[in-house]
Parts: structure tokens; sequence; C-alpha cells
């Protein structure tokens, strides 16, 4: 029987199986989240007189017991089981009886569902933050070991200027100190307590939902009951956003290795084992890894729009819409974190080439440093501009100087500690 079903109603199975959808699907990631917010809930019946305490006692430890199962791998969802919070409580009013139809009391699936979801989040942005923190270390060690080798810099995909392996890992690794801070913006926006909030509105019991604030580790709790039911999606789609911006940074450093992998450009390369070949053409060496990271990335920042239109013309209150938020962000998790730590293994191996710039056709990404030195000489630069430019036209250029690039987040300055700096403040470390 459903937690919802009374004795003189049916359900249609069509219904039933449109209603429920992947709901027990991404419950077994749930499954852990949900025993924690039941043990919770638990302790704040027995602290104010709804629960006794020799059954919370019993109630404690079978509920311990799943969650050791869960953790172990020996926990499924039966094929009755509507849900993880059904499954659950049945368990438990099998082991216990009576004691087990107890701990439902001052709480709706709607809060149950909130509070998991909730923690389910809190737990995973924690685990892309690591990921997130070994790119940005790698990216920072590479940036540092690769300093002096040149690159050609595009604008327009064009030759421009001169730049550095150095400058673009560290580039990356810039771009990640954003998107840490909107990681943890969303962390902010998830640590927070929804349990108790019922059905939207409240119960008549007295509950303590501060004590279940401080027993699950929130910072805090949603403390209106209403927008602690509005806050669903709303955090999903937070958490949706700042992955979205992490993903748009791989998607980026994707593509460029994709580009600087072609025979074209050949600036960098990778070990045979970390790339894959053609059924035909027994010379290739694609880049199958940056390319799917690239497609999986695109796809992910979609995400917040995805959510968006799914909460957008939504009333206060619960819809069943909210069911869907799981399907959409859930699996777009488990693909960031899985691309984070593709990227770390390819570039991990990355083979950068040397002297790459000693080559007669990048000599026009010197015409800058070319106008620059006339500049320094005492001519004025639209006046060295104009030299140059005819140098390329009738083609006498030439540049045999030294780069001189000091300024912060130049060639010569790269300003690693800075930003790792940055990346210090906003992941709080």
């Amino acid at each position: 029987m459903k937690l919802w079903q009374k004795e003189s109603t049916n359900t249609s199975e069509l219904i039933e199986q449109f209603t429920v959808g992947r709901d027990r699907e991404f419950d077994l990631l749930l499954a852990p989240y949900d025993v924690q917010g039941s043990l919770a809930h638990v302790a704040m019946l027995e602290r104010v007189g709804l629960l006794p305490a020799n059954e919370y006692v019993l109630i404690k430890k079978e509920l311990e017991a799943i969650h050791k199962d869960i953790e172990t791998g020996n926990f499924t969802l039966s094929a009755d089981a509507e849900d993880i919070h059904s499954q659950i409580e049945q368990m438990l009013t099998e082991r216990l009886g009576d004691a087990g139809k107890k701990i439902h009391s001052g709480r709706s699936r709607n809060d149950q569902v909130a509070v998991d979801i909730k923690l389910y989040l809190r737990a995973e942005v924690q685990q892309i933050k690591v990921l997130v923190l070994d790119l940005f270390e790698l990216l920072c060690r590479l940036g540092e070991a690769h300093k002096n080798k040149l690159l050609p810099g595009y604008t327009h995909l064009q030759l421009a200027m001169p730049s550095s392996f150095g400058l673009w890992f560290t580039a990356y690794a810039e771009s990640l100190t954003d998107d840490m801070d909107l990681l943890m913006t969303a962390y902010k926006m998830t640590d927070k307590n929804p349990l108790g909030s019922g059905a939207g509105y409240g119960s008549s019991f007295p509950l303590n939902r501060t004590y279940t604030t401080e027993l699950l580790g929130f910072s805090s709790l949603h403390f209106n009951s209403i927008y602690a039911q509005m806050s669903r999606g709303k955090t999903e789609r937070f958490v949706a956003m700042a992955i979205s911006s992490i993903a748009a940074t791989l998607s980026r450093l994707s593509m460029d290795a994709c580009l600087y992998m072609n025979q074209n450009f050949g600036f960098i390369s990778f070990p045979d084992a970390l790339t894959t070949g053609s059924s035909i053409m027994p010379h290739k060496k694609n880049p199958d890894v940056f390319e799917l990271i690239r497609g999986k990335c695109n796809r992910i920042q979609s995400v917040p729009n995805e959510l968006a239109l799914l909460i957008g013309n939504l009333p206060s209150g619960y819809h069943r819409e909210m069911q869907l938020t799981k399907e959409i962000l859930f699996p777009s998790i488990e693909d960031l974190k899985a691309c984070l730590k593709m990227a770390c293994l390819m570039l991990e191996n990355i083979i950068v080439k040397d002297n790459i710039l000693e080559e007669d056709r990048y000599k026009y990404l010197f015409t800058v440093e070319r106008v620059n030195e006339l500049v320094n000489n005492g001519i004025t630069f639209r006046d060295a501009y104009r030299q140059v430019a005819g140098e390329v036209e009738n083609g006498t250029f030439s540049f045999s100087g030294t780069l001189q690039h000091t300024h912060e987040g130049s060639i010569g300055n790269l300003c690693i500690p800075e930003i790792k700096n940055l990346m210090a403040i906003a992941a709080g470390l």
C-alpha cells in the first residue's frame, strides 16, 4: 500500500507508472540521505515527547542498520515500494510493528524529499569542489612547468600575438576560481533545512526544527514553511547554474585541446593509450575524450534553462513537476564529475611541443613586438604601426628582439600565487 493510499481506493496501473516515472531509479541515490533525515526526525520526535524513548531506541537501531545496508550495497527497492520513503517506512513497520508507523508524524513526503535532495546536493557539491580543486592545482603546475614555452595566440582564429603554455594553462585555472565562487554560492543556498515544513504549511505538532537543523549539520533552516517548499526547484537551479559554469570552462578547454592536437597546429599530443583510432585510416589518433567532454559539458550548460522552464510558471506550494528536477539534474552531476576526472587524466599526460614559434609561418605574431620596439625608440605609436604594416605588406618584416612582457597576467608574469589566493578565497580554504 502507498503512503497516501486509502483502503477504498485503487489507482490505475497506467496512472501509477506515469506518476512514479523514474523516481525509483533516482531514489536509490537519495537512500542514504533519506535515512539521515529520518534519524534526525525521530530524534526530534523523541525530544518533544511525540515518540517514547524505548521506541526511539528501536527505530534508531533499525535505521542505522538500513543505512549500513545502503552503504555496503545490500539495499534494493522492493517491487511494491513507490519510492524510498515508502520503502523505509515499510521496512520499519515490518520489523517493529506500530513503532514503525510513527515515524511520519509531523512530516510530509514533500519536506522529506526536499531534505533528501538538499543533503544529496550538498554532498555532491562538496565532491565537485574537490574535483575542481584537483584540476585547478594541475593547471597551475602545468602553467609553471611550461611557462617558458611559447604558443601562438589567436583572435578570430587568426594569428595574433605570442602567447605561452603557461598563460594558456593558468587562464583556465583562473576561470575555475570564478566557477568556484558560483559553486560555493550554490552550496550556501543548498545548506538550509526544509525539514518540518510538512506539506508546506507547517504542523500543529510542537516540532523543533532548530534541533533537526543541528542534527543534519545545516548552517541554517528555511524559516518560512511555504518558502521551504518553494526552495525546491530553486535550489536545483542554483546548483545547475554552478555546474554549468564549470562545464563551460571544461568545454572551452576541450575545444582548444582538439584544435591544438590537430596536425595543422600540432602544439600538443597525448600517449596512444589516451586516443582512439579509425576503422579505415591507420594514421588517426582522435581526441575522443576531449570531444566527449565538450559534448557532455555543452549539454550540462542547457540544464539551468531546462529547470527554469520546468518551474517558471508554478504558483506557491508543491506540484508534481518537481519530481522531474531529479532526472534533469542528477545525471548532469554525474557527467560533470566524470568530465572533471577525465580532464585531469588527459592533462596529467599532455605532451607539449617545444620551439613552436621558430617556424617561419609564425613570424607575424611579432608585429606588435616590433611596433612596441619602435615606440620605445621614440617613434609615436601610430607612426610605428604604419611602418610595420608597410613592412608586412612589402614582405620585409622581421623581428629578432626578445619578448618583454612583465605586467601582471602576461607571459612573463603569470601571477600564479595570486590566482591560487583567489581560489583559496573562493573555496573557503
